[in-house]
């Protein structure tokens, strides 16, 4: 199984943007977006089935052009889980869940810190989220968590970690809490395949940050340890550019 996460920073631009094409030409098998920015009545769903993805799931957030997740499929899942059953978590569309029959793959978008209220909300959420999840796992052992954490874990994931240090994004207390996610049970496939390499998954629109390669890797496919075995691939894919995120793939073999 092929999967790839994009934060698409608005579904309707990336389309714009021929994000189809690239799509095309890319063919996972599952496709887990963010920030979708949009409900599927303000655009056309149908161009996603003609590339075989026949299964469309959306998730918008209740506020306007605002957050938002998706998981398309090429395969039609067991069953489909909209949110976590937390009603402030759930007002933003923030987590979908599609369970197929090895595996069951979340596309998720956690908050940002960009202001103090936020940031506070984005503490409360990811304490809510890992307690979420460590009761998922009871009953899902087989969990793939895509999508934009909005947390870069080590410096380096991050283009300056001396500067940024205490910026949201980079603080010690979330990259604290994204050490104990890891250790509750999962693998980061992409630092577990490539140990050293220096990557990013998000630039800045400002100061020419993508050219110049001033990036955050905040996109990550987190693997439940069950299936660390069976990642084949784990990698991030720049050459995209529909978005101010850039999409990361997972491969896994041996379902």
């Amino acid at each position: 199984m092929v999967i790839i996460s994009y934060n698409v920073n608005g579904i309707r631009a990336a389309l714009r943007k021929e994000f189809t094409t690239w799509l095309s030409q890319a063919q996972p098998d599952v496709v887990c977006l963010q920030e979708i920015k949009a409900s599927p009545d303000q655009f056309d769903e149908s161009v996603f089935h003609e590339l075989g993805y026949h299964y469309c799931y959306w998730y918008p957030a209740q506020k306007k052009g605002y957050s938002g997740v998706a998981i398309l499929s090429k395969v039609e899942p067991n069953n489909v889980s909209y949110g976590t059953g937390v009603d402030y978590m759930d007002f933003e569309g923030r987590n979908i869940r599609a369970d197929f029959d090895e595996v069951s793959v979340m596309s998720l978008y956690l908050p940002s810190g960009t202001n103090i209220k936020r940031l506070e909300f984005k503490l409360e959420y990811m304490a809510d989220f890992q307690h979420y999840i460590n009761e998922l796992k009871e009953t899902h052992p087989n969990l793939v968590i895509c999508g934009d954490y909005n947390i870069c874990h080590e410096a380096i994931d991050i283009h300056d970690p001396v500067r940024l240090k205490n910026v949201s994004g980079f603080l010690p207390v979330e990259r604290a809490w994204m050490s104990q996610f890891i250790e509750s049970g999962f693998t980061d496939s992409f630092r577990y395949l490539n140990e050293d390499k220096i990557q990013y998954s998000w630039w800045s629109y400002r100061a020419n940050a993508r050219a110049n390669n001033k990036g955050w890797r905040l996109d990550y496919h987190m693997v439940s340890q069950p299936l660390q075995e069976k990642i084949k691939r784990a990698v991030i894919l720049p050459e995209a550019y529909h978005s101010d995120h850039c999409p990361i793939l997972v491969e896994l073999t041996n379902l």
